[in-house]
């Protein structure tokens, strides 16, 4: 999947090739190969200081993990990843596919997962952050 359109009103959102869409309407984090080397651009949709994401449009989508902490990361193959953590007040992002499931991460912390049936599934902050506690975006 490609990033197709880059759009900015009170969130961030990248739309996908496949009618995926991505949307951060807090701030998150942009960066470039390794966090030692080149440390993260804070891209902030609400003041709509996001022009550095102008750099994934047409960058494919290599990953995309949603940890049950509401943190959510994309690898591009541009080598930029997005890394956003859940916020204290807010949804801070939510993925949506043609399917018709709907990742969000929930105000305060975890993972709001709906399927395309309508049925949920939450996973509040307090629970395990091990490695089993990640959840890869896809719908195979």
């Amino acid at each position: 999947m490609s990033v197709t359109k880059i759009s900015v009103d009170f969130r961030l959102v990248l739309a996908l090739d496949a009618d995926w869409e991505a949307a951060w309407q807090v701030p998150v984090g942009l960066s470039h190969g390794t966090d030692h080397a080149n440390p993260s651009v804070l891209l902030n949709p609400a003041s709509q200081d996001v022009a550095a994401a102008l750099a994934l449009f047409g960058a494919k989508v290599l990953s995309a993990v949603a940890f049950k902490s509401g943190t959510l990361r994309l690898v591009f193959d541009t080598g930029h990843h997005l890394t956003c953590s859940s916020d204290p007040s807010f949804e801070a992002w939510q993925v949506t596919v043609p399917t018709g499931w709907r990742f969000a991460s929930l105000p305060g912390g975890g993972l709001a997962v709906w399927s395309g049936s309508g049925a949920s599934e939450s996973y509040p902050r307090h629970t395990m952050r091990q490695a089993q506690d990640v959840r890869p975006l896809s719908t195979s």
